[in-house]
């Protein structure tokens, strides 16, 4: 039985026990081509020193195919997608440590609540995939707490970092044009699928002053 991660229905983590590994191919931007992403084990890459709004579109691709993870971990359980107390806290968190950072806390927020929606689409996307192809349905179950809940904390600390270092071009004029072409570079680097293209484009509206 293949895993999500066959061509054309993206599974991003390096496979456990029980799982194939996924086949990868290449993404085009015009046609936005599905393949598989990238591993999981190392979620944060070593972004947050490249140039421009890379260091962020990237954390936001990270952060999109963890939601893989989350998606399988709730499957089939009575785990709703929408956690409104566990997102509270992430808010109410990250605002907190923006003050700590002299960012403003309802922009980052911002940032973080789009993170979430952009996770949670791609998660309703899965669970509707599961539902057609139930050979695709995950065949492993990760653990919230130990697994995922860890990856995404170490990538919020990160976009933090990425949010802060990138304070004046985010408030820029040219802040739209320079984080779509980091977006669809980002979009290549990972081989986002068409479900995780869409997760992005849902990271993104928070993330320019001027937008």
């Amino acid at each position: 039985m293949p895993p999500a991660g066959s061509r054309g229905r993206g599974w991003p983590w390096s496979p456990g026990p029980g799982l194939s590994r996924p086949r990868r191919s290449s993404v085009s931007v015009r046609s936005a081509a599905p393949a598989a992403a990238a591993p999981a084990p190392a979620p944060v890459r070593a972004a947050v020193g490249a140039p421009g709004l890379a260091p962020l579109t990237e954390l936001f691709a990270e952060r999109l195919l963890l939601a893989d993870k989350v998606a399988a971990a709730k499957y089939g359980t009575d785990k709703p997608i929408d956690d409104p107390v566990r997102e509270k806290q992430i808010l109410d968190d990250v605002a907190a440590r923006a003050i700590g950072l002299g960012l403003d806390p309802d922009s980052v927020s911002a940032v973080f609540r789009d993170q979430i929606e952009a996770n949670k689409l791609v998660q309703r996307g899965l669970y509707a995939r599961w539902d057609a192809h139930p050979e695709e349905r995950p065949t492993e179950r990760p653990d919230l707490t130990t697994e995922v809940r860890p990856a995404l904390d170490r990538i919020t600390t990160h976009l933090l970092t990425a949010l802060k270092d990138t304070e004046a071009l985010r408030a820029g004029r040219s802040c739209a044009p320079r984080l779509s072409v980091a977006a669809v570079r980002s979009a290549h680097g990972h081989e986002l699928d068409l479900l995780h293209l869409e997760g992005l484009g849902r990271a993104l509206p928070s993330v320019c002053a001027q937008s």
